[in-house]
């Protein structure tokens, strides 16, 4: 989504499950290692190009420091902050309930 914020994570291949499918994608796109913690949100989108189903999970990085292999920027945010930027609608109904629930915070 050209100019829209998303979160990093991406499809999931046979085999996998959403974590591991999550741990996969930030190994390769970012060269570092993160912990997956609860499930935040599940979601389902429908775009001109296709469905979405979207899992947002609570993650803690926990080597390496975030390298951009595929994508033009990156921000860290804390929930309070996430929702001054302008996010793809499928991320929407998690950058909603983490920044409810900002104080409750697993991390």
């Amino acid at each position: 989504m050209p100019g829209l914020w998303e979160f990093p994570g991406g499809k999931i291949e046979q085999g996998e499950t959403p974590q591991s499918a999550l741990q996969r994608e930030i190994q390769e796109e970012m060269h570092c290692e993160i912990e997956i913690g609860e499930q935040v949100e599940h979601t389902v989108y429908e775009y001109d190009f296709g469905i979405v189903h979207l899992t947002t999970f609570y993650c803690r990085l926990v080597k390496g420091t975030p390298v951009l292999t595929e994508h033009i920027a990156i921000n860290w945010l804390a929930p309070a902050e996430l929702e001054q930027l302008e996010w793809a609608p499928a991320d929407i109904p998690a950058i909603e309930k983490l920044a409810r629930n900002s104080e409750q915070l697993p991390y």
